[in-house]
């Protein structure tokens, strides 16, 4: 019986204590020009995404497609799509904008979309309605739901 708990144990340890991973906070602070993640907050929500005290039907604020990753520190699997996410801002610099919100922080926010699970992944093309995909996914469905979704020719 101890042999099977050990590797479990050891298997938990490393999945949710892993020093060494992206801090999605303190990564989220740069500009999206240089191809980044930016960290959004209610009232830049507002601003640059989706006003949704004044409109009632989702109408798109920005210039160009947009990801935006709700996430919380203490999400395990949230810090397994943070460097994945990384990678696609860079990648896609320019063509796309690259979010985040701390839903800890931002708890209104993320109480008006209706967030209930962790991470929750909001793709946004400039015209239609957004897409949302929940969990941890790969970074190829990343690049699917980005060609498809928001970079559709």
């Amino acid at each position: 019986m101890k042999k099977v708990w050990l590797p479990v144990i050891l298997a938990f340890t490393i999945f949710f204590a892993n020093c060494n991973a992206s801090d999605p906070v303190n990564s989220a602070k740069s500009t999206v020009n240089k191809g980044d993640v930016t960290l959004l907050t209610n009232e830049t929500f507002k601003k640059r995404i989706f006003n949704y005290e004044l409109n009632k039907e989702w109408k798109y604020e920005g210039d160009k497609p947009a990801i935006i990753d709700f996430y919380a520190s203490w999400c395990g699997p949230c810090r397994i799509v943070s460097p994945i996410v990384e990678e696609i801002a860079k990648e896609y610099a320019g063509k796309i904008h690259v979010y985040k919100v701390d839903t800890d922080a931002e708890k209104m926010l993320s109480q008006n979309l209706g967030i209930s699970g962790l991470p929750t992944l909001l793709f946004i093309p400039l015209k239609g309605m957004p897409q949302a995909a929940m969990g941890a996914i790969p970074k190829e469905s990343f690049v699917k739901a980005i060609e498809d979704v928001l970079l559709i020719k």
